[in-house]
């Protein structure tokens, strides 16, 4: 398993990205950002590891320095369900693995050689007394994750196939090619051979 962790040993140049994140959302002071640090760590996972699996408790949330994530589920019939992404400067986690520490129904995998900061659950309660700004960036991420979450059903229910791809090709075009066609559709709730079928059409446009 090519993956590697290690503790929150160097400055702030290893968490430059998250720290840059947070201060778009709430202020931390140097020293309070030297302490956030500690409690972090770094890992590195390769294309197709998983960092968490149906069964297991999930002990952590990460964030996405650099690389995608995807959160998957695998039906009935034993075929993947992509259910989220996360790239660069997003979030990810199975919170209600995490919350109440029972084993997971998701499994989390990298979808491309892919570098995480590491919030250990173990850590976040002490984190959040030691900097009570921090609610305050977790807050607002939760709820426009919600809002996100929201608008992704309506669209499931009220738009074409087609219409849902050409929605999110216009929003996200590069992301549209950065990741496998047999995941994006299983994202936008179709079958990788009708995804074929609408790149064919935008093709001979």
């Amino acid at each position: 398993m090519k993956e590697s962790y290690t503790a929150a040993t160097e400055p702030s140049r290893c968490f430059a990205s998250l720290l840059a994140h947070i201060g778009q959302y709430v202020g931390l002071s140097e020293a309070e950002a030297d302490l956030l640090q500690t409690y972090l760590g770094h890992r590195t996972i390769a294309r197709k590891e998983h960092l968490l699996t149906e069964g297991q408790v999930c002990s952590a949330t990460y964030f996405v320095q650099q690389g995608c994530l995807r959160t998957y589920l695998v039906n009935e019939k034993g075929t993947e369900q992509t259910i989220q992404f996360g790239i660069e400067n997003w979030w990810l986690t199975d919170y209600a693995s995490l919350d109440n520490q029972e084993p997971s129904q998701f499994y989390i995998q990298a979808v491309e050689s892919t570098e995480v900061i590491v919030f250990e659950k173990r850590v976040q309660e002490e984190v959040l007394r030691q900097l009570p700004q921090l609610e305050r960036y977790f807050r607002i991420l939760l709820q426009k994750s919600a809002a996100a979450a929201l608008f992704r059903v309506k669209f499931l229910y009220t738009l074409s196939g087609e219409a849902r791809y050409h929605h999110f090709n216009d929003r996200f075009p590069e992301f549209v090619q950065r990741v496998p066609q047999y995941m994006l559709a299983s994202y936008l709730g179709f079958t990788p051979e009708f995804l074929s079928k609408i790149r064919a059409k935008v093709g001979h446009r």
